[in-house]
């Protein structure tokens, strides 16, 4: 006779598979470095908040590596979680409006303050994982080939949009302090 398992023990055996694989944080934790990166501090007399995803955005290229370091992070740690591929487009589809937009000096900036992509991001995850131990959705290991593509893809989006902030920062610069000849 086999023993009746509760309907979340598929769920935590998935996650403990991916867990002898390596280090698997879970979503209170990705939830927390969302917080850090999308609102951590307040800015003061406007009630919005800022993360350190904004502040480094004020650094161009430089901050637009930084960040795209976090959401790497964040998608592989998804995979291993077992999203979908379509969980995983949505996630890969706000990263990339948050890396292109981000990269428009001042608008970016602006942008990055209200999109928090790394909260919704880590919102999907938690949705899907609450999906998983309700029993709604079989658990799904993610297709690694597919997760290449997607970092692959948000890895050259992420050279374009510093080759982009490069270029306007230039443009900027010699706009405002022509060369003389």
């Amino acid at each position: 006779m086999t023993p009746i398992r509760p309907a979340h023990q598929e769920l935590l055996d998935h996650r403990s598979s991916h867990a002898r694989e390596g280090h698997v944080p879970d979503v209170a934790q990705l939830r927390q470095l969302a917080y850090v990166m999308d609102s951590a501090f307040e800015i003061p007399g406007l009630g919005t908040r800022v993360g350190l995803d904004g502040l480094l955005g004020l650094f161009p290229g430089l901050g637009d590596l930084l960040s795209s370091l976090v959401t790497l992070y964040i998608l592989q740690a998804a995979s291993k979680h077992g999203v979908s591929r379509w969980t995983m487009t949505r996630m890969a589809g706000n990263s990339l409006l948050d890396l292109t937009l981000g990269a428009v000096p001042v608008v970016g900036d602006v942008f990055d303050v209200y999109w928090k992509s790394n909260q919704r991001n880590v919102e999907l995850l938690r949705r899907h994982i609450e999906a998983q131990a309700a029993g709604t959705r079989s658990a799904r290991n993610s297709n690694r080939w597919f997760l290449g593509v997607v970092i692959a893809g948000l890895i050259l989006a992420l050279i374009g949009s510093v080759t982009v902030s490069w270029f306007l920062v230039t443009w900027i610069r010699l706009w405002l302090f022509p060369v003389a000849s």
